[in-house]
């Protein structure tokens, strides 16, 4: 499973998934997590955020499974939910037995890989039921296709 957004490490952490799935005759698992929308004064706006974050979502998710299918043909699922991103990692990990691995990209940029990296890798890695592999953002695609 990987979690998904519209990053570079997210690119790098696909290839090594993708990569993976082909060697373990596995699939790639894409996961999307929404934020719940913090607006509260009207209902109907805090809705039409949402549908929108939703409508986002579904867009990048369609985008990366045809990425996925131009440089192979492995199946590919696709999940989104909504929450707090840890919570949510863990929730379907959870609710997936399927799962075998989690695959994150590190950020280059900023201080720290990500908060997501940070806190599975971290404090809660010993309660998870799966691997973590954590893929840096400045690897190439050869050297990640070399790794896997």
């Amino acid at each position: 499973m990987v979690v998904v957004d519209d990053t570079p490490e997210c690119r790098k952490a696909l290839r090594f998934a993708i990569r993976r799935a082909e060697r373990t005759e596995g699939l790639v698992k894409l996961l999307s997590v929404l934020d719940e929308p913090s607006f509260e004064h009207w209902l109907g706006v805090k809705q039409m955020m949402r549908d929108e974050a939703r409508a986002a979502a579904e867009e990048l998710l369609t985008n990366l499974a045809n990425e996925i299918h131009e440089i192979s043909d492995i199946p590919v699922e696709y999940v989104i939910r909504e929450g707090r991103m840890h919570d949510e990692v863990l929730g379907e990990m959870n609710d997936d037995h399927a799962v075998r691995i989690l695959v994150l990209g590190a950020s280059i940029e900023g201080e720290g890989p990500g908060p997501l990296v940070k806190s599975l890798a971290g404090e809660l890695s010993g309660g998870l039921r799966v691997p973590i592999s954590i893929v840096p953002g400045h690897l190439t695609d050869q050297q990640i296709d070399e790794l896997t």
